[in-house]
């Protein structure tokens, strides 16, 4: 790690095309113009088309001549997130970079996806297990794809188990955030896993951003956001800018380990230079793991299409 590692330190990405979700506002925003900036190909993705285009326009407005272009993809529309990687495929680019970022915090009451998954665990790890399942092939097209998976601190908390994954006999808003942050770090771990087991080349990451101030707040009442704002923003965390450092390591930095866990390591671990940091005690649990791949196969329906292992 280098010891105060800023966006300056990132090698330049040229030829490389990255696909960023929920990259319209907040760290997402950050990611993607950081990796234009350093000169990757960009495909900049929300669920809304209008505010993905008027993403991408302000992207181009900070960086002329960035490499961006905008796509709709809503994480919780298993027909969007399908449609979006075939048409991913029909451009026949490889996918040199996958930065899974797209999230939904703090939902008041348990609501469901287009499919009838938990919004919260839908959209945070099922959406996002699946796009990477469909975007797979053209991930190992390219000489050294990366998966990036962007988790929160609060994958190490009490409340975060998988004993009752969607939240289907008791439901509490910041306990279906945690659940669906460690099941990011299981995902994480476990594509690694079945990457090495078939002999590929993939790369794959959790990271954590700190403590920030993002879009991620946007259910909770105005008081609380007012508050978070201060406290994420000014008190114990960092700006979304700094809050986006982790990613860009983790995506961009070389000698990454495959299957760590990366986030700030300052105090607290909510802000300060991004680096290794201590995964979840139940991350260890390839079992739990297995079970969440399985399970998230069955309900997404999406299975990986991993090459034949080598003899």
């Amino acid at each position: 790690m280098h010891d105060s590692w800023t966006t300056a330190d990132m090698p330049r990405q040229e030829g490389r095309l990255a696909v960023v979700t929920g990259a319209t506002g907040g760290i997402g925003h950050v990611t993607a113009l950081e990796l234009a900036r350093a000169g990757a190909e960009v495909v900049v993705t929300g669920r809304d088309a209008g505010k993905a285009r008027r993403a991408a326009e302000r992207l181009a407005g900070e960086l002329p001549g960035a490499r961006v272009r905008p796509d709709m993809l809503d994480l919780a529309d298993l027909a969007s997130l399908t449609g979006f990687a075939h048409r991913m495929e029909h451009a026949g680019r490889p996918v040199d970079l996958l930065v899974n970022n797209a999230g939904v915090m703090g939902v008041p009451e348990r609501r469901t996806t287009k499919d009838g998954f938990e919004l919260t665990l839908g959209t945070n790890h099922l959406g996002h297990f699946a796009l990477t399942g469909r975007l797979l092939p053209l991930l190992l097209r390219a000489p050294d794809p990366r998966v990036v998976t962007v988790s929160a601190a609060i994958s190490r908390s009490p409340i975060a188990e998988l004993s009752d994954p969607q939240s289907t006999h008791k439901y509490r808003p910041m306990a279906a955030y945690a659940k669906s942050k460690l099941a990011n770090v299981l995902f994480a771990l476990e594509l690694q896993r079945r990457a090495d087991a078939a002999g590929a080349a993939l790369t794959s990451v959790a990271v954590h951003p700190g403590g920030s101030p993002t879009g991620l707040q946007r259910y909770a009442s105005r008081p609380v956001r007012v508050l978070a704002r201060l406290v994420l923003g000014h008190v114990v965390g960092q700006s979304v800018a700094d809050a986006a450092g982790p990613s860009l390591y983790a995506a961009t930095a070389p000698g990454i380990t495959p299957a760590g866990f990366y986030g700030p390591t300052g105090r607290f671990e909510q802000r300060g230079t991004p680096g290794p940091v201590e995964l979840p005690d139940l991350a260890g649990d390839a079992g739990l793991a297995r079970t969440l791949w399985e399970t998230s196969e069955a309900l997404t329906r999406v299975h990986y299409p991993w090459p034949a292992p080598p003899e």
